[in-house]
Protein backbone atom coordinates (compact mmCIF):
# COMPACT_ATOMS: atom_id res chain seq x y z
CA UNK A 1 0.00 0.00 0.00
CA UNK A 2 0.86 3.65 -0.47
CA UNK A 3 2.70 5.66 1.86
CA UNK A 4 0.78 8.91 1.44
CA UNK A 5 -1.77 8.55 4.12
CA UNK A 6 0.95 7.37 7.09
CA UNK A 7 3.00 10.27 6.59
CA UNK A 8 -0.02 12.70 6.36
CA UNK A 9 -1.69 10.36 9.74
CA UNK A 10 1.97 11.05 11.61
CA UNK A 11 2.20 14.85 10.57
CA UNK A 12 -1.49 15.15 11.77
CA UNK A 13 -0.62 13.50 15.26
CA UNK A 14 2.85 15.37 16.01
CA UNK A 15 0.74 18.76 15.15
CA UNK A 16 -1.29 17.65 18.01
CA UNK A 17 1.16 16.62 20.58
CA UNK A 18 3.35 20.26 19.77
CA UNK A 19 -0.06 21.87 19.93
CA UNK A 20 -1.43 20.12 23.57
CA UNK A 21 2.53 20.75 24.53
CA UNK A 22 1.76 24.15 24.15
CA UNK A 23 -1.54 24.55 25.77
CA UNK A 24 0.39 23.22 29.49
CA UNK A 25 2.08 26.28 29.12
CA UNK A 26 0.56 28.52 31.90
CA UNK A 27 0.23 32.51 31.69
CA UNK A 28 2.50 33.71 34.36
CA UNK A 29 1.02 35.90 36.88
CA UNK A 30 2.53 39.26 37.05
CA UNK A 31 3.30 41.77 34.58
CA UNK A 32 7.26 41.98 35.17
CA UNK A 33 10.35 39.40 34.41
CA UNK A 34 10.38 38.17 38.00
CA UNK A 35 6.95 36.38 37.00
CA UNK A 36 8.78 34.42 33.98
CA UNK A 37 10.97 32.99 37.04
CA UNK A 38 9.05 30.51 38.59
CA UNK A 39 8.02 28.85 35.16
CA UNK A 40 11.53 28.75 33.85
CA UNK A 41 11.58 24.49 34.65
CA UNK A 42 7.93 24.13 32.52
CA UNK A 43 9.35 26.26 29.96
CA UNK A 44 12.61 24.38 30.01
CA UNK A 45 10.93 20.91 29.76
CA UNK A 46 8.77 22.49 27.02
CA UNK A 47 11.47 23.40 24.56
CA UNK A 48 13.36 20.11 25.34
CA UNK A 49 10.41 18.01 24.31
CA UNK A 50 9.51 20.45 21.43
CA UNK A 51 12.92 19.51 19.99
CA UNK A 52 12.31 15.88 21.23
CA UNK A 53 9.22 15.52 18.78
CA UNK A 54 10.74 17.73 15.81
CA UNK A 55 13.34 15.53 16.19
CA UNK A 56 11.40 12.44 15.61
CA UNK A 57 9.21 14.56 13.07
CA UNK A 58 12.05 15.32 10.70
CA UNK A 59 13.91 11.33 11.03
CA UNK A 60 10.29 9.77 10.33
CA UNK A 61 9.75 12.53 6.83
CA UNK A 62 12.98 11.24 5.67
CA UNK A 63 12.61 7.71 6.74
CA UNK A 64 9.27 7.69 4.64
CA UNK A 65 10.79 10.19 1.82
CA UNK A 66 12.91 7.18 0.73
CA UNK A 67 10.23 4.14 0.68
CA UNK A 68 7.87 3.39 -1.62
CA UNK A 69 5.36 1.45 0.61
CA UNK A 70 4.17 0.40 3.89
CA UNK A 71 2.20 -2.52 5.05
CA UNK A 72 0.40 -3.88 8.23
CA UNK A 73 3.21 -3.92 10.42
CA UNK A 74 4.94 -0.61 9.10
CA UNK A 75 1.60 1.14 10.26
CA UNK A 76 1.15 -0.88 14.02
CA UNK A 77 5.13 0.04 14.40
CA UNK A 78 4.47 4.02 13.77
CA UNK A 79 1.31 3.55 15.44
CA UNK A 80 3.26 2.28 18.53
CA UNK A 81 5.90 5.06 17.79
CA UNK A 82 3.33 7.64 17.96
CA UNK A 83 1.77 6.32 20.99
CA UNK A 84 4.82 6.70 23.10
CA UNK A 85 5.67 10.33 21.62
CA UNK A 86 1.73 11.34 21.97
CA UNK A 87 2.85 10.48 25.94
CA UNK A 88 4.81 13.20 25.92
CA UNK A 89 2.97 16.14 26.62
CA UNK A 90 2.45 14.31 29.83
CA UNK A 91 5.91 13.08 31.23
CA UNK A 92 6.69 17.26 29.79
CA UNK A 93 4.43 18.64 32.32
CA UNK A 94 5.33 15.55 34.95
CA UNK A 95 8.93 16.93 35.28
CA UNK A 96 8.54 20.57 34.87
CA UNK A 97 5.92 21.24 37.21
CA UNK A 98 7.64 18.73 39.91
CA UNK A 99 11.27 20.67 39.62
CA UNK A 100 12.85 18.14 38.13
CA UNK A 101 12.30 15.53 41.32
CA UNK A 102 14.31 12.24 40.32
CA UNK A 103 10.89 10.51 39.96
CA UNK A 104 9.26 12.51 36.81
CA UNK A 105 12.73 12.89 35.55
CA UNK A 106 12.98 9.23 35.40
CA UNK A 107 9.39 8.97 34.32
CA UNK A 108 10.68 11.18 31.31
CA UNK A 109 13.48 9.58 30.86
CA UNK A 110 11.20 5.59 30.51
CA UNK A 111 8.84 7.99 27.92
CA UNK A 112 12.28 8.70 25.74
CA UNK A 113 13.72 4.59 25.72
CA UNK A 114 9.99 4.02 24.58
CA UNK A 115 10.11 6.02 22.02
CA UNK A 116 13.72 5.43 20.92
CA UNK A 117 12.72 1.72 21.00
CA UNK A 118 9.58 2.45 18.72
CA UNK A 119 11.69 4.05 16.66
CA UNK A 120 13.84 0.99 16.21
CA UNK A 121 11.02 -1.11 15.69
CA UNK A 122 9.93 0.89 12.80
CA UNK A 123 13.18 0.92 11.19
CA UNK A 124 13.49 -2.94 11.31
CA UNK A 125 10.06 -3.52 9.80
CA UNK A 126 10.84 -0.46 7.18
CA UNK A 127 14.16 -2.45 6.25
CA UNK A 128 12.24 -5.75 6.32
CA UNK A 129 9.71 -5.04 3.70
CA UNK A 130 12.14 -3.13 1.90
CA UNK A 131 15.41 -5.36 1.81
CA UNK A 132 18.80 -4.67 2.42
CA UNK A 133 19.79 -2.99 -0.89
CA UNK A 134 17.49 -0.14 -0.69
CA UNK A 135 18.33 3.67 0.02
CA UNK A 136 16.24 3.24 3.26
CA UNK A 137 18.44 0.06 4.65
CA UNK A 138 21.73 1.81 3.27
CA UNK A 139 21.06 5.16 5.12
CA UNK A 140 19.84 3.52 7.89
CA UNK A 141 22.81 1.59 8.41
CA UNK A 142 23.97 0.23 11.52
CA UNK A 143 22.27 3.24 13.47
CA UNK A 144 24.60 3.13 15.81
CA UNK A 145 23.66 7.08 16.71
CA UNK A 146 20.02 5.62 17.46
CA UNK A 147 21.52 2.65 19.49
CA UNK A 148 23.94 4.80 21.70
CA UNK A 149 21.13 7.23 22.13
CA UNK A 150 18.94 4.54 23.63
CA UNK A 151 21.73 3.48 25.83
CA UNK A 152 22.07 6.74 27.06
CA UNK A 153 18.56 7.04 27.95
CA UNK A 154 18.97 4.05 29.84
CA UNK A 155 21.76 5.20 31.99
CA UNK A 156 19.68 8.68 32.48
CA UNK A 157 17.02 6.89 33.81
CA UNK A 158 19.18 4.86 36.12
CA UNK A 159 20.98 7.96 37.31
CA UNK A 160 17.93 10.03 37.98
CA UNK A 161 17.75 8.09 41.26
CA UNK A 162 21.02 9.18 42.23
CA UNK A 163 21.60 12.45 40.67
CA UNK A 164 18.40 13.70 38.15
CA UNK A 165 20.36 17.08 36.90
CA UNK A 166 22.67 14.27 35.22
CA UNK A 167 20.27 12.20 33.58
CA UNK A 168 18.66 16.01 32.76
CA UNK A 169 22.03 16.91 31.23
CA UNK A 170 22.09 13.41 29.42
CA UNK A 171 18.71 14.27 27.75
CA UNK A 172 19.90 17.80 26.66
CA UNK A 173 23.00 16.41 25.21
CA UNK A 174 20.82 13.32 22.98
CA UNK A 175 18.70 15.74 21.58
CA UNK A 176 22.05 18.33 20.77
CA UNK A 177 23.78 15.50 18.90
CA UNK A 178 20.31 14.57 16.87
CA UNK A 179 19.47 18.77 16.85
CA UNK A 180 21.15 18.62 13.49
CA UNK A 181 19.38 17.20 10.48
CA UNK A 182 20.42 13.63 9.94
CA UNK A 183 22.42 13.76 6.74
CA UNK A 184 22.45 9.81 5.88
CA UNK A 185 18.95 10.08 4.27
CA UNK A 186 19.55 13.40 2.26
CA UNK A 187 23.22 11.84 1.09
CA UNK A 188 21.40 8.97 -0.65
CA UNK A 189 18.60 10.60 -1.79
CA UNK A 190 20.59 13.56 -3.81
CA UNK A 191 22.76 10.97 -5.28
Amino acid sequence: MGKGRVEAFTDGVVAIIITIMVLELKVPHGEDFSALLPLWPIFFCYVLSFINVGIYWNNLHNMFHTVQRVDGRVLWANLNLLFWLSLMPVTTAFMGENHFAPVPVAVYGIDLVLCAVAYTILVFKLRHLHGADTTFAKAVGHDEKGKISLAFYIVAVLLSFFNQWISVAIYVAVAAVWFAPDKRFERLVGK
